[in-house]
C-alpha cells in the first residue's frame, strides 16, 4: 500500500540535549523514527530518545556512543551533524587554542562522526547526513573567525561526500539556521535582540521547531535528489550568499 507507514529509521544526533539538537530529536521522533541523541554528561535528551555520552572530539567515545545507539536502534540511518561549541573574540585577541578547539569540535567532529557512520550507509546503500552550519558561515560575524571558519567548512565536507558517495544513495546537506529563539538569544539585551531583528528581512527570529522541519524534510525520502545543497533557514539574513 503507498499510504503504508514508512519503517522506523535509526536517527543519531550529536549535541541533542538542548536548542536546536533537542528540537531536531523532538521531530524525528514525533515521525516515529528510533533517535539516539549524544551529549557530554550522557543525560538530558528529549523522552523518548536514548541519550548517550559522547564528546565529538574524542574518538574513543564516540565509538562507544554510536555502538550503543546501533545496539539499540541498527545501524544508523540518518546522522544529524549538530554538536558546536564558540569562543568568540575579535580577531587579535583570539589565542591558536581557541581557533583550534573550535574547529575541532564543530568541523573535525563532525568528520570524526560521520565517519564512523558511514560503512553501514555504504552496505545498505542508503544513508542522509545532515551538517548544522550557520548563516555565520558564510555570511560572516565579527569575533567569530573560529566560529565562521568550522562553520563553512561543514559545506566542503557535504559537497565532497556528495561528489564521493552520492551513487550510493548517500545524501550530504548543510542547514544553515540564522538567529533562532534559544536560550542563548533570549539571554541578549532587548537592544541587541532589537538590533538584530532589524537585519532580519522576516522581522523575528526564528522558532527551533522551525529549524528540526527542515532538517528532518532533507532527511527523508522526498529529498533523494537534494545533496550537496545548502539551505538556509534565517529569515532572508543571509540571502545571496
Amino acid at each position: 500500500m503507498s499510504d503504508a507507514t514508512p519503517e522506523p529509521r535509526s536517527v543519531l544526533i550529536t549535541g541533542g540535549n538542548r536548542g536546536i539538537g533537542r528540537s531536531i530529536a523532538e521531530e524525528f521522533l514525533r515521525r516515529g523514527d528510533k533517535v539516539s541523541v549524544t551529549s557530554r554528561s550522557g543525560q538530558g535528551g528529549p523522552e523518548g530518545a536514548l541519550t548517550v555520552a559522547a564528546d565529538v572530539t574524542d574518538g574513543d567515545s564516540l565509538d562507544a556512543a554510536i555502538r550503543t545507539a546501533e545496539e539499540a536502534h541498527g545501524p544508523i540511518d540518518v546522522l544529524v551533524a549538530n554538536a558546536g561549541v564558540t569562543d568568540d573574540q575579535l580577531l587579535l585577541r583570539m589565542s591558536d587554542d581557541s581557533f583550534e578547539t573550535v574547529l575541532d569540535t564543530n568541523l573535525t567532529g563532525s568528520f570524526r562522526t560521520i565517519k564512523r557512520v558511514i560503512k553501514s550507509m555504504m552496505r545498505k546503500k542508503k544513508g542522509r547526513i545532515v551538517l548544522i552550519s550557520s548563516v555565520v558561515g558564510l555570511y560572516g560575524s565579527p569575533g567569530q573567525v573560529n566560529y565562521a571558519a568550522s562553520k563553512s567548512g561543514l559545506i566542503g565536507i557535504a559537497r565532497a561526500i556528495t561528489r564521493e558517495l552520492g551513487s550510493r544513495g548517500i545524501t550530504a546537506n548543510v542547514v544553515a539556521p540564522g538567529y533562532i529563539d534559544t536560550e542563548m538569544t533570549q539571554s541578549l539585551s532587548e537592544d541587541l535582540q532589537a538590533s538584530y531583528r532589524k537585519a532580519i528581512p522576516a522581522g523575528r527570529f526564528a522558532d527551533p521547531e522551525e529549524v528540526a522541519r527542515v532538517v528532518a524534510f532533507v532527511a527523508s525520502d522526498d529529498a533523494a535528489y537534494i545533496s550537496g545543497a545548502v539551505i538556509p533557514v534565517d529569515g532572508g539574513l543571509g540571502m545571496g550568499h
